[in-house]
């Protein structure tokens, strides 16, 4: 290629740049600020773009594309072989836990599958906020709810599925009074704190990217009401077919991963069903990574000023190096039980975030918007209630700056005490 052929392509791919990147937004003005193209992706210290960050990136998108291939074969090949199709032709109960339990014992089959949710999830993001985040989360969740219903209805609609739907949503005063009032509110408690990410900032951090013009308690109240639809929704899926087929509803990965194969095994055209169910799980596992993904690449932008694309390079690498000992902790590592026999590095990973990061970060949270130590109750009432919609109620403000405090805290003490003492 000659210098003048260079040239005419990196004009046309310069151009092409301008056009795409025109009218991206940034975080610190979501509603107005222009993002341009750094001049320095297109021109050198000469001026003249033959050496540029973007004539390499040219030169070096062909060799990223064979690799992204080559992964994505070998990924379809040992996936699609290995597991997909045993767990396709299993006849029982006994065969399907076999083919999770070993999956659970190749460490590289599961290194490739993280490393390609990664890939992609963080490539999601790196496209940035409107043409990434949200409009491939807003398709992933239309899609999740159509799937999700359709589930629902076929699943309330199974013979004896009736006793699954008294069971879940007829609540049993007995059982909660031999659980004890206090286990009940700390477990439904530490759900909300889990299933908001309430603590860790992702909630934050997309409130930041919410237009002035509209108060933040009404937005608050419209996630909370669709997170809790959402929820027994899927518990419409579960609870239903485990009592039709007789089936244990256990928790945790067995439910997903032996339990309701095995329902689906036992169905009339399980295999469409399930299919549609794991796809559920994939578009509801895929958007919360994405969301907590966000929030990483937001922190890393603002605390360092760097682009999107290079925080997401640096994270990108962080994250598959961290999200090893938790594959390891299967198999390799499965020695290493941190929490007593019995556990293994998810359970720690668990821990550390469910008992620990979630309700101090609230903590803080709470402490800092209410305390004069930090925002103060009249800056947060004032920020919360810009705009048009529901007002934060002023009445709310023992509540929030005194009891709720204690309530997080309790729920703090005890999951130290459940884990520990019993």
């Amino acid at each position: 290629m000659t210098e003048q052929e260079k040239k005419e392509l990196l004009d046309e791919l310069e151009k092409r740049m301008d056009e795409k990147y025109k009218g991206c937004l940034t975080r610190e003005d979501v509603a107005t600020t222009l993002k341009a193209p750094r001049e320095k992706w297109f021109k050198d210290e000469n001026g003249s773009g033959a050496n540029s960050l973007m004539a390499d990136a040219f030169d070096s998108s062909i060799i990223s594309w064979q690799v992204w291939e080559t992964i994505r074969k070998l990924t379809c090949v040992i996936c699609g072989k290995q597991y997909v199709r045993q767990l396709a032709n299993v006849e029982n109960a006994d065969e399907i836990a076999g083919v999770f339990g070993n999956l659970m014992e190749k460490p590289g089959l599961m290194t490739i599958c993280m490393i390609l949710v990664v890939a992609v999830c963080f490539g999601i993001v790196c496209m940035g906020l409107q043409k990434g985040v949200e409009k491939i989360t807003k398709k992933m969740m239309i899609l999740l709810l159509a799937l999700m219903v359709i589930l629902a209805i076929r699943s309330a609609t199974l013979p004896g599925a009736g006793e699954g739907i008294r069971f879940y949503l007829l609540p049993d005063f007995k059982k909660a009074a031999e659980s004890g009032l206090k286990e009940v509110i700390f477990a439904a408690m530490g759900q909300s704190f889990f299933t908001l990410s309430l603590g860790i900032g992702a909630i934050a951090i997309f409130g930041s990217y919410i237009d002035k013009k509209r108060r933040l308690t009404g937005e608050a109240v419209c996630v909370t009401v669709l997170d809790t639809c959402v929820a027994l929704i899927a518990g419409m899926i579960i609870f239903p077919a485990c009592f039709a087929f007789g089936v244990q509803p256990d928790s945790g990965p067995s439910l997903i991963f032996i339990t309701l194969p095995n329902i689906f095994n036992s169905m009339s055209g399980g295999r469409i069903w399930g299919t549609l169910f794991f796809l559920c799980m994939l578009f509801a596992a895929a958007s919360t990574v994405i969301a907590v993904f966000e929030n990483i690449i937001a922190f890393a932008m603002d605390l360092t000023n760097c682009s999107r694309a290079k925080a997401v390079v640096i994270n990108l690498i962080a994250i598959v190096i961290l999200s090893l000992p938790c594959i390891l902790g299967f198999n390799v590592l499965s020695g290493f039980q941190p929490l007593g026999a019995g556990s293994n590095v998810l359970d720690l990973e668990d821990f550390i975030v469910s008992n620990n990061l979630l309700p101090l970060g609230s903590l803080v949270y709470l402490l800092f918007c209410t305390s004069r130590y930090g925002w103060g109750w009249k800056k947060f009432c004032e920020e919360a209630n810009e705009g048009e919609g529901i007002k934060f109620p002023k009445w709310t403000r023992i509540y929030v700056s005194y009891i709720l405090p204690l309530i997080v805290l309790f729920i703090f003490v005890q999951g130290y005490w459940s884990k520990f003492v019993g």
